[in-house]
């Protein structure tokens, strides 16, 4: 049971990343691979500056705390607060869910597997992972929340609606010499 523990811990963020793009590739449209992409620079971004702002609390970890237990993942005995694989497992989480339900709710779990195995691994303690998700998902609204607004706004300063059809603001310059 510990190696799968382990294996959960070390790996499945591995599969949600690639789960997360094969979704990015073969279900979005054109618009929605350019706000999730968006999203996802933002939501990096926040998490960074998240991530940096909550790295002010330090919490050793828990085999740094007590000797008797195991460190099965073989981690540096640094702070634990907050957990960066539960940051960006509920990152993933969040970003799925926020376009599609059904698969999201398969990512959220994910990211609870990932973050109840870095804890039963005493890699981390309880409000690390917490904490970490929350972070995460947060992110991920925020970043999309941004992406789209920004999107949204470059669509309506970059294109007239002239005569039912899109006209570049280049076009509308003035007569040209041909």
């Amino acid at each position: 049971m510990d190696s799968l523990t382990v294996a959960v811990a070390t790996y499945l963020l591995f599969v949600m990343t690639a789960g997360f793009a094969l979704l990015w590739w073969f279900r979005e449209d054109r618009i929605g691979k350019l706000t999730v992409a968006g999203s996802v620079v933002a939501g990096l971004a926040l998490l960074g500056v998240f991530s940096t702002v909550a790295a002010l609390h330090y919490d050793p970890r828990p085999f740094m705390e007590d000797p008797s237990l195991n460190n099965m993942l073989h981690h540096a005995a640094d702070n634990g607060f907050p957990s960066d694989h539960s940051c960006a497992a509920g990152l993933i989480a969040g970003l799925v869910a926020l376009r599609h339900r059904i698969y999201g709710a398969v990512f959220a779990l994910g990211a609870v597997l990932i973050a109840a195995s870095r804890v039963a691994t005493h890699a981390h303690h309880v409000q690390d992972v917490a904490a970490g998700l929350a972070i995460g998902a947060l992110a991920a609204w925020l970043g999309t929340l941004l992406a789209t607004r920004l999107i949204e706004r470059f669509d309506l300063a970059a294109r007239l609606h002239l005569g039912g059809r899109n006209v570049a603001v280049a076009d509308t310059a003035g007569p040209t010499t041909d």
